[in-house]
């Protein structure tokens, strides 16, 4: 199936992306106060990108669920079929467009 592969390549790159924004994070701060200062802010900035990657390794790992027990297609929320360009746009979709702006 076409979205299974998108959706575990999908799902590799986004962990190989928080696997290097963890390497950058556990670097330890440099001894140089001023240096510090922005580096806190560089690692907030980090922290707040992986928080993303997160959410989104989590969508997917819920759309190859879907598609493991033969629900991906189907909205979460009507049961209605998810449009295949929606599905092409995001394969990790989980409403169709109508369910999905009642919820934005």
């Amino acid at each position: 199936m076409a979205d299974k592969a998108r959706l575990e390549a999908q799902l590799s790159e986004l962990q190989a992306r928080l696997e290097r924004i963890d390497i950058d994070l556990a670097e330890p701060l440099n001894a140089d106060s001023s240096e510090q200062a922005v580096e806190m802010e560089d690692d907030a900035s980090l922290e707040a990108q992986a928080a993303l990657i997160r959410n989104q390794i989590a969508s997917v790992r819920r759309a190859l669920a879907r598609i493991a027990d033969g629900t991906y297609g189907e909205c979460a929320r009507c049961g209605a079929r998810i449009a295949p360009g929606r599905l092409e746009a995001r394969p990790e979709a989980s409403l169709c467009i109508d369910c999905a702006r009642k919820v934005a």
